[in-house]
């Protein structure tokens, strides 16, 4: 972390992308941000919302992959696809 709130948020915004890079859901990355960098999670959240709002197209398609890969996940779980 460094010496400023600015980095620290740049810090929190670098590992949100981390988190997306591994397609976590924001829930996923508050957990996992809490657990493993000691961020809270309303920080975690506050800094997402903002990169949202940021790149919302990013985001809208981000969203779309998401429910495609989950609804694909379910489907192979619940052995629907062959």
């Amino acid at each position: 972390m460094g010496d400023s709130p600015a980095s620290y948020i740049y810090m929190v915004q670098h590992l949100i992308e981390k988190c997306l890079i591994f397609n976590m859901t924001k829930e996923e990355c508050m957990e996992a941000l809490s657990k493993h960098a000691n961020i809270k999670p309303v920080i975690t959240v506050t800094v997402w919302n903002e990169l949202e709002k940021e790149n919302r197209e990013f985001f809208e398609a981000y969203a779309k992959s998401q429910n495609k890969n989950r609804a694909t996940e379910v489907e192979v779980e619940g052995g629907e696809v062959q």
